[in-house]
C-alpha cells in the first residue's frame, strides 16, 4: 500500500491531541505509548512516528562524511531556526 497517495482525516481534542486513523497507526507500527517528532514545515505540520520500524530504517542515517557540518554545528542552526519561529509566533 503507498500510503502517501492514501488521505485520510485526523481530529484534534480540546487538550491538542490528535487522533490518527487505525489504518495509518497500522501502516507506520504506531502502538500505544509511541513517541513522534514533530515538525513545523511550509505546508503544515509533520508528525513523525518514533517506532523500532522507523528506528531500524535509519541506522547509518548520522554518519557523517568528510566535509559535513558537525551534528553540533547542525543543532545551533535547528535551535537558532525555533527562536525565530517562536519569535514570530509571540509577535
Amino acid at each position: 500500500m503507498n500510503t502517501t497517495m492514501k488521505a485520510g482525516e485526523v481530529w484534534f481534542t480540546t487538550k491538542g491531541q490528535v487522533v490518527i486513523p487505525a489504518w495509518l497507526r497500522r501502516a507506520f507500527h504506531i502502538e500505544d505509548g509511541t513517541k513522534a517528532v514533530v515538525q513545523a514545515t511550509d505546508e503544515g505540520i509533520l508528525i513523525k512516528p518514533v517506532t523500532r520500524h522507523a528506528i531500524k530504517r535509519g541506522f547509518g542515517l548520522l554518519k557523517r562524511k568528510a566535509g559535513d557540518r558537525s551534528f553540533a554545528e547542525e543543532r545551533a542552526e535547528h535551535k537558532q531556526q525555533e527562536r525565530k519561529l517562536e519569535e514570530r509566533r509571540v509577535r
